[in-house]
């Protein structure tokens, strides 16, 4: 199994894709916060799951990158709430977002509760 084929890994990748989509309609003067930090955070989230799943063999060196992967989707979330109040995103888009990342959060944490399922000894 590729780490690609993971469905939280696909579930990230698809919500940071939709989140740097989403982020190109903020204001200029947000380049070097708001946009630059919730990219940064939505893209962490799937690259520490890859990382998790090469360092599957070591079940402490699993758990704590996915406990990173589960921080940065939280990160995401707070980027979310700061978009909404700031009126750059609706709250429609709001609310699905933050369903994906939920749903994220909760195949992340399954798969901390669950080392060996993934490969880990």
């Amino acid at each position: 199994m590729r780490f690609q084929d993971l469905l939280a890994y696909r579930k990230s990748f698809d919500l940071a894709m939709k989140t740097f989509h989403l982020s190109k309609r903020f204001p200029k003067e947000e380049t070097y916060s708001l946009t630059d930090q919730i990219r940064r955070s939505s893209r962490s989230v799937s690259t520490n799951i890859s990382e998790a799943y090469r360092k599957r063999r070591y079940p402490k060196h699993f758990i704590s990158k996915l406990t990173d992967s589960d921080a940065e989707n939280s990160e995401t979330q707070t980027w979310l709430e700061f978009s909404l109040h700031s009126e750059y995103i609706s709250k429609e888009t709001f609310t699905t977002l933050m369903d994906e990342s939920i749903e994220v959060g909760k195949l992340i944490n399954y798969m901390i509760q669950n080392p060996g399922k993934f490969g880990s000894k």
